[in-house]
């Protein structure tokens, strides 16, 4: 026979009741064990170069890229710019969210439409400037 990891414990915070009055719960043992780390927890001191290059991307907040849509929103090119920066809003109040996804997904959107405004816009001022001159 084997034997079960399952014990009852008093948890801090719960407010379950077992049938019996008393503020426990079953657990099993996993359940109490400490999250592991993160890496940028594991020490102070400088990560060594072969940890850095061969780890995965750091999984930080994502960008929303607000300061290129405000910027966009300088060229004539107004819906556009108004909607990239809509996007950016969106990302940047998902990864605050804890959306990293939606985030992600929404800031390339910002992006894109920004870079797309900033070059139509650059390409109307360019052409009004040239038919303007003549």
């Amino acid at each position: 026979l084997r034997g079960s990891k399952s014990f009852t414990a008093a948890l801090p915070g719960e407010t379950e009741r077992n049938g019996h009055g008393l503020g426990y719960k079953s657990v099993s043992v996993g359940h109490l064990e400490a999250p592991p780390l993160s890496p940028s927890r594991l020490s102070l001191g400088r990560a060594s170069s072969t940890a850095t290059s061969t780890a995965a991307p750091e999984q930080g907040r994502p960008r929303d890229y607000l300061v290129l849509a405000i910027f966009s929103c300088f060229c004539p090119v107004w819906p556009l710019n108004i909607v990239a920066l809509v996007f950016s809003i969106m990302s940047r109040n998902s990864g605050q969210q804890g959306d990293t996804d939606g985030a992600r997904r929404l800031g390339r959107m910002a992006r894109l439409l920004s870079i797309v405004s900033i070059v139509l816009g650059t390409v109307i001022i360019v052409l009004y400037i040239s038919l303007s001159v003549r």
